[in-house]
């Protein structure tokens, strides 16, 4: 090693050895060493080792990170500097955790020679961090522990799909590097590497599950984020049993939406069909999902249970199951396979697919519907009809994850995703960007709300422009140039409202609802990239067919109805009084809310 070999050096060699070579990052002097080495090890003889991505604000960083794990399987890596660094990162290490994603995150430190003498920016970042990254959360306090901290920060992320955490300090990072520690008491000498283990049920516990569900006549399956590698699997399973597959919002692209049998979402972004499956369903079957919305299940005694989950804790949380099996869903769907008996003639999968024909034939009433301007379900079913093979899509949290859940339908091959534990909002031109990013060849799609792009969006869609930019000027522009971000423009911070109503029972309080609007489309074209704003609804198919043609990001800023209404498909009697009483207490929309109601046909008593 040469003589000026120093502790972020050894860090980023080690992180080669672990194959990362994309890391999501926003400078500062906490970081400082770590930067420099970056630079050395990029731009020295042997070519560009590190894709760095600089972010416009350290929370974007934790959640492409997090995005970049969704979308290529790998752990994701981002940096930041100490305190405020940490601090805005938080929420990007949050949505990794909770959707059990594999994230490395760095973080500087002062200086140990001055850490508590009230620095500045000195925080105490293991309490800061101690939750986000309580698998594990280590600070690099001397050159020894470079090697075998981040070898173990790798596995605990891979073997808990999960974040882990290392602090380093300023004055550490600058250090003389120690690749090889001495062979003594309290060294330790680690190797980088890690595969995870095959898990599988015993085969009695599957015998169990077997009778269960060839006991079956009506049985339901819903399908997980733990299931999106088990789609052959899954749909074998399926067609053996005559089963019907519903699919929490994580789990969009685990099955096919065009197979007859699959009813798409559950819940209170689902369908007609998923939900009248858990309604009158005599056997679930869950498998990958920790699906929230127990309401929406079978009735407690309704029907048998059987779930499959990698995580044991998960396990007959949501549902009193009769058979649990701890295993990997692909793994353990193919070892019940050939114990399941062949229903298809003694199920109702009759009633399941006329089910979801006439959902069908409700949605485009739906899309067709009148709204004041632009129905934004016209929108999406325009969007529907387009959507490229291989495309990948992410929506925000709010209206736009609504809408992504139960009115796009996903071929073979595409991929999408949303921050499903934390629904946090500014995740989805950030996780469009990392997608992008690791899969340049494909066409990738974000739906994103009006709250959520000033939140965050109008700042991540400055790092969309400049990546494109860095891409051509490289010599490597995306392969295929289709990047397309839909605002959904209603003025309102839309989703809450609607819960406002329908939870609370409280009509729209505009103070904390109502948001400016802003020119989308005109602030994209600022930025070198191209859009158009839709204001009427003969300008929707247009628009969806100069986006998906355009050779650079694109825009489309359409101005929406922010009363059509994003509500479960059947509200229940308690829902409806709520809204009701909401509706009456001084609503100023309640008027045209009632119009949509009727409209949009949202069943009531």
């Amino acid at each position: 090693m040469p003589s000026d070999f120093t502790v972020s050096d050894h860090l980023l060699q080690r992180l080669q050895a672990w194959n990362v070579r994309r890391i999501f990052a926003y400078p500062g002097d906490g970081i400082n060493g770590i930067m420099g080495a970056l630079r050395r090890v990029t731009e020295g003889n042997g070519g560009e080792r590190f894709d760095v991505v600089q972010v416009a604000h350290e929370e974007l960083a934790g959640l492409m990170a997090t995005a970049h794990a969704k979308f290529t399987g790998e752990v994701g890596v981002c940096l930041a500097t100490s305190g405020p660094g940490a601090i805005h990162m938080l929420n990007g290490l949050y949505d990794a955790k909770l959707d059990h994603q594999p994230v490395v995150a760095i973080v500087g430190q002062q200086a140990f020679a001055g850490v508590g003498g009230s620095t500045q920016q000195e925080t105490n970042l293991r309490s800061i961090l101690q939750d986000v990254a309580s698998s594990y959360l280590e600070t690099l306090s001397t050159p020894e522990q470079a090697r075998h901290l981040i070898d173990r920060a790798f596995r605990a992320a891979i073997g808990g799909r999960t974040v882990a955490a290392i602090i380093v300090p300023h004055d550490v990072q600058q250090k003389p590097a120690v690749p090889e520690p001495e062979q003594k008491h309290g060294r330790q000498h680690s190797a980088a590497g890690f595969v995870p283990p095959r898990l599988l049920p015993r085969n009695e516990e599957l015998r169990r599950a077997a009778d269960v569900l060839n006991a079956g006549r009506r049985i339901a399956i819903i399908a997980g984020a733990g299931a999106l590698h088990a789609t052959d699997e899954l749909t074998a399973v399926a067609e053996r049993l005559g089963a019907g597959v519903a699919k929490a919002l994580l789990g969009k692209a685990a099955v096919p939406d065009d197979l007859p049998f699959v009813t798409g979402s559950v819940g209170w972004l689902g369908t007609p069909a998923s939900n009248r499956m858990m309604q009158e369903c005599d056997t679930l079957l869950l498998v990958g999902t920790n699906f929230p919305y127990t309401e929406f299940l079978p009735k407690e005694g309704q029907a048998r249970g059987v779930q499959i989950d990698v995580e044991p804790r998960n396990l007959s949380l949501r549902y009193p199951m009769e058979v649990a099996l701890a295993g990997d869903s692909a793994e353990t769907l193919a070892a019940l396979l050939p114990m399941l008996d062949d229903l298809r003639g003694q199920s109702w999968r009759g009633e399941i697919e006329q089910w979801k024909r006439d959902d069908a034939a409700l949605a485009e009433r739906q899309a067709n519907a009148p709204a004041d301007p632009v129905n934004p379900l016209r929108v999406i079913r325009e969007l529907d009809r387009r959507i490229p093979d291989g495309a990948i899509l992410t929506a925000d949290s709010g209206t736009s994850a609504y809408w992504l859940g139960r009115d796009i339908n996903l071929r073979r091959g595409m991929m999408a995703s949303v921050s499903g534990g934390l629904a946090t909002m500014g995740c989805g031109v950030p996780y469009a960007l990392a997608a992008k990013l690791a899969h340049p060849t494909r066409p990738v799609i974000a739906l994103v709300g009006d709250g959520a792009m000033q939140m965050s969006g109008i700042s991540s869609l400055i790092d969309v422009a400049k990546q494109w930019r860095r891409a051509a000027a490289r010599g490597n522009a995306w392969a295929d140039p289709r990047f397309v971000v839909l605002v959904l423009n209603n003025q309102d911070l839309s989703y809450v409202t609607w819960e406002q109503r329908v939870m609370e029972g409280d009509p729209r309080y505009a103070a904390t609802q109502t948001i400016p609007d802003f020119r989308y489309a005109e602030y994209a074209r600022l930025l070198g990239l191209d859009g158009v704003r839709v204001e009427r609804p003969d300008e929707v198919a247009g628009a969806w067919e100069r986006a998906l043609a355009s050779d650079r990001p694109f825009v489309i800023d359409a101005v929406v109805d922010r009363n059509v209404p994003t509500l479960p498909p059947q509200l229940k009697p308690e829902q409806e009084d709520k809204l009701t009483r909401a509706l009456t207490n001084g609503d100023a929309d309640a008027e045209a809310v009632l119009d949509q109601l009727q409209l949009q046909e949202v069943t009531q008593r």
